[in-house]
């Protein structure tokens, strides 16, 4: 004789799984985004940043960045 069982099946479980992802697909579909609007950095941002102090210098001529120009 077979057992009774208690509580959800494994297949039930996949079952109720699937049909909940696939709700949650939907409603997350249904949500229109918002168009993301472009940042103005500003002229002060756009200057450039790089710089080639002593210690930069430095580090190129340690690591042989030198040697690498031509």
């Amino acid at each position: 004789m077979a057992k009774a069982q208690r509580g959800m099946s494994r297949r039930g479980l996949l079952k109720g799984l699937s049909s909940g992802t696939l709700a949650l697909g939907a409603a997350a579909a249904a949500v229109a985004p918002e168009p993301a609007e472009a940042y103005d950095p500003g002229p002060t941002e756009m200057r450039g940043r790089y710089r080639e102090t002593d210690h930069v210098k430095a580090y190129y001529r340690v690591n042989g960045y030198e040697t690498l120009k031509k």
